[in-house]
């Protein structure tokens, strides 16, 4: 019996090659592959910075009703986080001087137990002030002032970009003064209380202009004033009453 002719070289690579390509028919070319992995990287960073810069004022509390985000000049448009975070410890900064500006009219006027004024109203007290007094006011807040910038300020000596800017780990009005331990630890509440004194620095700060302006407008304190507006206002409903109750009186 005869055999067929084994084959040859040639036709053996013809198959091997046949095979190779029957194998990847249906796989698409590595060039061709989507790059997932980075699309899916690429993807995830963009939301995640889209997320952050929607997030008003960078997730600082103080967006309270019923104002809500107030931004009516815009000023949070294209502002970096640094910046934000400088502009609220200020704002914060302010209100609490604020708070202890208000308190101070409230009670100065009449309760000035360190030195012995006149009384009247308090920008008329400022001048006549013992020399001792305003040496202590001001070695006191010095003594603050450096103590809430080694906290939460940049060392401007060490680059020139550090002027004026706040410590990477720093949060706005975070001095970790609380003696009294009021500080809640769960994180709901603590922003409840961060909105509280936002809301109360922000009243303080125009009560005391308000103080301030009235007082140097009228040359009154402001219990005075209160009084001669509330004789203005409720004034003839007073006298009214006491008509009637004279009248009355009389047909007895």
């Amino acid at each position: 019996r005869k055999f067929a002719d084994p084959p040859s070289q040639v036709h053996r690579s013809n198959m091997i090659s046949t095979l190779a390509f029957s194998s990847t028919a249906f796989t698409t070319p590595v060039t061709m592959l989507p790059t997932n992995s980075r699309a899916v990287n690429v993807q995830m960073v963009a939301t995640v910075k889209d997320e952050v810069k929607s997030e008003f004022c960078f997730g600082l509390p103080g967006a309270i009703a019923p104002a809500g985000e107030f931004d009516p000049a815009n000023l949070l448009e294209g502002t970096s986080k640094e910046e934000v975070y400088r502009w609220r410890e200020a704002e914060l900064t302010h209100g609490r001087v604020g708070m202890l500006a208000s308190l101070g009219f409230l009670v100065q006027e009449s309760f000035h137990p360190l030195f012995t004024a006149d009384g009247g109203p308090a920008i008329e007290q400022i001048p006549k002030l013992p020399p001792a007094l305003w040496f202590g006011m001001s070695l006191a807040i010095g003594i603050c002032e450096t103590l809430r910038i080694q906290k939460g300020w940049a060392n401007p000596y060490e680059a020139p970009s550090k002027i004026q800017t706040l410590k990477p780990d720093y949060y706005p009005g975070d001095l970790g003064f609380d003696p009294l331990g009021l500080k809640p630890e769960d994180p709901a509440e603590f922003r409840i209380m961060q909105e509280k004194e936002l809301s109360h620095g922000r009243l303080a700060m125009l009560a005391a202009a308000g103080f301030m302006a009235q007082e140097a407008v009228s040359g009154k304190t402001w219990s005075q004033q209160d009084s001669i507006f509330e004789n203005l206002v409720l004034g003839p409903y007073f006298y009214q009453e006491a008509t009637e109750v004279a009248r009355d009186a009389m047909s007895l």
